[in-house]
């Protein structure tokens, strides 16, 4: 965020397994739900500044991933995520760091507000957070492009635009759904096979490792989508054929390649369920745009995580076992 002190560098990726794709139970399903509804409440309040809900609630998100993956960041103890320096909410001249009196913010140049009328503007009301936030927003616009430059003045950091400008799109288009549900990326009833192979050595295009599995399949097995999402990036890439790229809500990167072909009209930009059919099994890629057959038909499928300053791939095993399973 604006003026945050830069912090520590990440927390090791095996944690993300643990946290991020956890093997959910229906009773989590539904304090999920719950703890999306009282949070709905909030967002929607703020709708008068002409900030639409799901722009406060990307945002939120956002913070509560990274908070999520990051040991450098206090996890804050409330409904809202979001959190302000002292410097951004107090102001930086302000002697009192902690302080919450909105006129001696106001006066050493700080941005907290009193968003609920309780005479105190505290960076750790919920009210007060969001009414901050929606107000710095709302000097912006409204508009998609002048959201990404408020983030980008925000954050300072093109993935984080990015990634929260995926999210905002996720929520705008299936609002309080709840986003947690993946599945095995191949359907049921096909043949298929797959072993855990993340980290092993490969030598095409320099030495490098392997930053995801293998899912052995017939030519022409269709491929779904293993989460909600974006597309970020679809098309012809040296190393992975024809490939796609889905961002999730969980500042996730979901990438499948050696596609044999897209699914019709797929495109930059779309907003994909789980389970939607996006491409189909092929063994392109290890070439220039058009190689094919140098490997057996398999779909290549890795997860990256962004914790807020850098992305990384992690293991994608143990989640496409708890997803088989669990489909």
């Amino acid at each position: 965020m604006v003026h945050r002190t830069l912090v520590a560098m990440v927390v090791a990726a095996i944690a993300v397994t643990s946290v991020e794709q956890a093997d959910y139970q229906a009773s989590d399903q539904d304090k999920r739900q719950e703890s999306i509804q009282h949070r709905m409440k909030y967002y929607v309040q703020f709708q008068d500044f002409v900030i639409p809900w799901y722009y406060l609630a990307a945002i939120d998100q956002y913070e509560r991933n990274i908070q999520a993956v990051r040991q450098d960041i206090p996890t804050k103890d409330s409904l809202i995520a979001i959190q302000f320096s002292n410097e951004y909410w107090a102001g930086a001249l302000n002697p009192l760091e902690n302080d919450t009196s909105p006129n001696s913010i106001q006066l050493f140049g700080g941005l907290g507000l009193d968003g609920n009328g309780d005479g105190v503007a505290s960076p750790m009301d919920d009210e007060d957070v969001l009414f901050t936030l929606a107000n710095y927003l709302r000097k912006y616009g409204h508009s998609e492009q002048e959201f990404k430059l408020a983030l980008w003045e925000y954050y300072k950091n093109e993935q984080a635009v990015n990634q929260i400008a995926v999210i905002a799109k996720l929520f705008a288009k299936f609002g309080t759904i709840d986003l947690n549900r993946y599945t095995f990326p191949i359907p049921k009833n096909y043949t298929y096979s797959y072993t855990s192979t993340f980290g092993a050595n490969r030598g095409w295009g320099g030495r490098r490792i392997h930053e995801g599995t293998d899912i052995f399949a017939h030519y022409s097995t269709p491929i779904v989508s293993s989460s909600y999402g974006v597309v970020e990036i679809i098309g012809w890439n040296d190393f992975g054929g024809w490939r796609i790229g889905i961002r999730d809500h969980q500042n996730s990167y979901h990438y499948y390649a050696h596609l044999h072909s897209f699914d019709e009209g797929l495109k930059q930009g779309d907003v994909v369920e789980t389970g939607q059919v996006i491409g189909y099994v092929g063994s392109t890629g290890y070439g220039k745009e058009g190689t094919a057959g140098k490997f057996p038909p398999h779909l290549h499928y890795g997860i990256y995580k962004f914790n807020g300053r850098t992305e990384w791939a992690y293991d994608p095993y143990p989640s496409l076992v708890k997803w088989e399973k669990n489909r």
